[in-house]
């Protein structure tokens, strides 16, 4: 295995202490492509509760303007994860999120149930497709991460262990998994903005199945998605594998590629943390 050097860093913080820190390592050197596709997929994740899908389908702005929608809320967690919770710009994205959030009925449970997938689809996608998984500690740094900024958010009755957590966040998703036409408007419109970042609309028929192969059946099915062909299935989930384990011969990223610093389209002149969402 080549010498990881951000690795074998994070062996030597506290994920009680350090946790920031571990977080922000594991993002933007060890897994950086992993921790970004992983999230994607959390916040995807989020559309097949009918009670959330719906909201957005209501405030229209992942369906008239899902670029814009979607770089705001990547934009804050950034700001949050590169500057640290506590930070000036880190303070005022979470200020900004519950601005917005405030403005509507949002039972704790759906936040609790958002939070949870930041916490474990990265989890599961490393030790899917990650060069290594996670570490126990590395868990609990990423746990100890979200706990504190679900505690800024004022989300309550947050689970305290890795394992209550994850049982919270199982049964939700079999209590609230259940196909609306709001899921699908939302879901669409968002995969058709990630596939754009790979390849021309053209192809999206080719690229929409190679996704829908990643996504475990009753992810798919509140989605309104047909299974992909067995054999597809297989394929991608292989080159996977194959990728995670040549992966482990290549050096870490040196350089942090800072999301809050990635050129995008909707602010072509930057933007101003405190205009970034639905509302100034």
């Amino acid at each position: 295995m080549y010498d990881k050097p951000f690795t074998k860093q994070i062996e030597d913080l506290d994920p009680k202490e350090d946790f920031e820190k571990i977080c922000f390592l594991l993002t933007y050197h060890c897994f950086p492509w992993d921790m970004e596709k992983a999230l994607e997929f959390a916040l995807f994740r989020t559309f097949a509760v009918p009670s959330v899908s719906r909201l957005l389908v209501a405030t229209g702005e992942f369906i008239k303007h899902t670029r814009k929608r979607y770089d705001d809320t990547e934009l804050l967690l950034y700001e949050i994860l590169e500057n640290g919770i506590d930070s000036e710009r880190g303070s005022a994205a979470i200020d900004r999120i519950n601005n917005m959030h405030g403005r509507y009925k949002i039972p704790n449970r759906d936040y609790l149930y958002v939070l949870s997938t930041f916490v474990f689809e990265p989890i599961r996608w490393m030790d899917q497709w990650g060069w290594r998984p996670f570490t126990t500690g590395e868990k609990e740094a990423i746990l100890n991460n979200y706990l504190k900024l679900g505690g800024r958010m004022h989300i309550t009755d947050i689970p305290q262990t890795l394992a209550d957590f994850e049982a919270f966040n199982l049964a939700y998703e079999r209590e609230h998994f259940e196909f609306h036409a709001s899921n699908a408007a939302v879901g669409n419109k968002t995969l058709d903005l990630l596939l754009g970042f790979y390849m021309p609309k053209w192809l999206f028929p080719v690229g929409k199945p190679v996704a829908l192969c990643l996504m475990d059946a009753p992810l798919r099915k509140a989605m309104g998605y047909q299974k992909p062909p067995n054999w597809l299935i297989k394929t991608i989930k292989q080159s996977m594998i194959l990728r995670g384990r040549l992966l482990r011969w290549l050096p870490e990223r040196k350089k942090a590629m800072l999301g809050t610093l990635r050129k995008r389209k909707t602010y072509p002149q930057g933007y101003k943390v405190e205009e970034l969402g639905t509302f100034r």
